[in-house]
């Protein structure tokens, strides 16, 4: 059986650590409750450094409060990749590209 991956795991932190919405936006540095109950229910993805704000207060990563945002990313970051490596390199095998071919493989996922 698949386990269900939600875009974020915010409420359940925020929950786990008894704070209240209006207490995690004055650690924000924001108004009001408002922002984190739009990251919370998936209705805006936070900013960059609203993002590194949650990672502090929470003590978790990124990718772990946001691993659905985190692994649509992955898989376009591994798209990507394949596109690289396909590409015809004019120039003749290298350390430096044995390096780069084997830094793309590695962002390739399954």
């Amino acid at each position: 059986m698949t386990s269900l991956q939600l875009p974020n795991y915010l409420r359940a932190n925020r929950k786990r650590l008894a704070l209240s919405q209006d207490e995690v936006a004055f650690l924000l540095g924001t108004q009001s409750g408002a922002k984190v109950c739009r990251n919370e229910r998936f209705v805006r993805e936070p900013s960059l450094e609203t993002a590194l704000a949650y990672e502090a207060i929470y003590k978790r990563s990124v990718s772990e409060l946001f691993p659905g945002l985190y692994r649509k990313v992955e898989q376009e970051v591994a798209e990507r990749a394949k596109i690289l490596i396909s590409k015809k390199n004019p120039t003749k095998p290298n350390q430096q590209t044995a390096r780069k071919r084997e830094a793309l493989a590695g962002l390739l996922t399954n």
